[in-house]
């Protein structure tokens, strides 16, 4: 079976390399496909896993991760596995997720309001829209999580289905919510 799902998977991951134009450092173990674009910089460091079978939309969806300009930077630590449906977006800060990390289903990351709140301002981005994103090692993010600009996850972390992390979370904890918040010690 593993062979068969490979080889379905192998032109989808072929297409969407090709629609890739940032610069990668490091190759991740594709299982579904990455499309890896704008002009800043992508990081695998060891061995990093995108896509789950069986599991929703392994044949459908893909990941997306843009470094949308120059200093911009996504980092992903090694025995970190990405499920499906996983976007990334780092316009001029970084993203960076440590290591052993699990991602579930549809988790959106970004660094970046992407435009201002005032009506003049909507159609600018701005540096001073985006603040670093840290996943911290060993953190268990659930399926259908956003996490926002300026969040630090503590290591060894849980966020529940469904959450909206605007707020950095401490080490050890389960948060969930919307927004996200600690529900429990670990």
């Amino acid at each position: 079976m593993a062979g068969l799902v490979a080889a379905a998977q192998a032109p989808r991951i072929l297409k969407y390399r090709l629609l890739s134009d940032c610069r990668m450092l490091g190759f991740p173990e594709l299982l579904q496909p990455l499309q890896s674009v704008g002009r800043g910089e992508v990081c695998f460091e060891g061995r990093v896993k995108i896509g789950v079978f069986p599991s929703p939309y392994f044949f459908n969806g893909y990941a997306y991760l843009e470094a949308r300009n120059p200093d911009a930077r996504i980092s992903i630590g090694d025995g970190t596995w990405i499920n499906n449906n996983f976007v990334a977006i780092s316009e001029h800060k970084s993203i960076t997720i440590g290591k052993n990390v699990l991602i579930g289903t549809f988790v959106e990351i970004f660094d970046s309001n992407f435009h201002g709140l005032e009506p003049e301002r909507r159609r600018v981005s701005s540096p001073d829209e985006a603040a670093p994103v840290v996943v911290e090692d060993n953190v268990f993010i659930g399926s259908n999580v956003k996490i926002l600009r300026g969040v630090t996850v503590g290591r060894d972390s849980v966020i529940a289905n469904g959450s909206l992390v605007t707020r950095s979370l401490p080490a050890r904890v389960v948060a969930g919510g919307n927004p996200a918040r600690v529900l429990k010690q670990l």
